[in-house]
């Protein structure tokens, strides 16, 4: 894990960000190619934006309503998810939901990490998700097990897997991230819900409020804490 501080290797974001073997989990796996997300740099104006607690949390849980994406290029690709670990450790437990342009239009998929290990994709066939639907991801550990679910409200589904790994346990966090640097355009910006950290609001935690980069000409910027101390909205300035 590379300090937070450090400047972000452009020319290994763009090409590794693809690079690795696709895992999927069921048959008939849609279009998209996540590939591996680029962790190492989430300081702010980094890859990760959203807001990022610090401490060895065993639950993280949160919610969005999948936002309307039009693509702006065939390199633009963006995830909202919810993980333990990642800022300050080099392992993240993670899942949420893909939008991939490789195809020239918005191509959802549903998506769990292990990081380092590849992403797993879970078939467009078992697991459909599209534009407006609620989802609601959480990621639980105990000791060096964790069970990460991830339940599309809307359609009435939910994928859960369990998986170990040796982590730091060093952080919880609630965010969207672009391993291509290029976000497609979001109407109405990316807006969570529900989000809490070992069952205490994401407002109680101390949250860290982490701006991501957008191709070095915008950026996205996680808003105030909302009243109900769980929702945030990101948004492109």
């Amino acid at each position: 894990m590379s300090s937070r501080s450090f400047p972000r290797p452009l020319g290994l974001l763009a090409v590794g960000a693809f690079a690795a073997a696709t895992l999927v989990a069921g048959a008939g796996a849609g279009p998209v190619s996540f590939g591996s997300h680029f962790h190492g740099n989430h300081y702010s104006g980094g890859n990760w934006g959203g807001y990022v607690s610090f401490g060895s949390f065993t639950t993280a849980t949160a919610g969005w309503t999948e936002p309307a994406a039009t693509c702006k290029s065939s390199n633009d690709l963006f995830a909202p998810w919810v993980g333990i670990d990642g800022d300050g450790s080099s392992s993240v437990e993670q899942t949420g939901v893909a939008t991939d342009c490789s195809s020239g239009s918005p191509q959802y998929q549903a998506w769990y990490e292990m990081y380092p290990a590849a992403p797993v994709y879970y078939s467009s066939s078992e697991a459909p998700v599209k534009a407006g639907d609620h989802i609601t991801a959480t990621v639980t550990r105990s000791n060096n097990s964790y069970k990460l679910d991830l339940k599309n409200d809307t359609q009435g589904w939910t994928k859960t897997t369990t998986q170990s790994l040796n982590a730091k346990h060093s952080s919880a966090e609630a965010i969207i991230e672009s391993p291509t640097d290029s976000y497609p355009s979001i109407s109405g910006g990316v807006k969570f819900d529900g989000v809490k950290f070992d069952g205490k609001n994401l407002a109680d935690t101390s949250p860290q409020g982490l701006n991501a980069d957008d191709g070095g000409s915008a950026t996205w910027v996680p808003g105030a804490i909302g009243s109900d101390g769980q929702s945030f909205a990101m948004n492109r300035q």
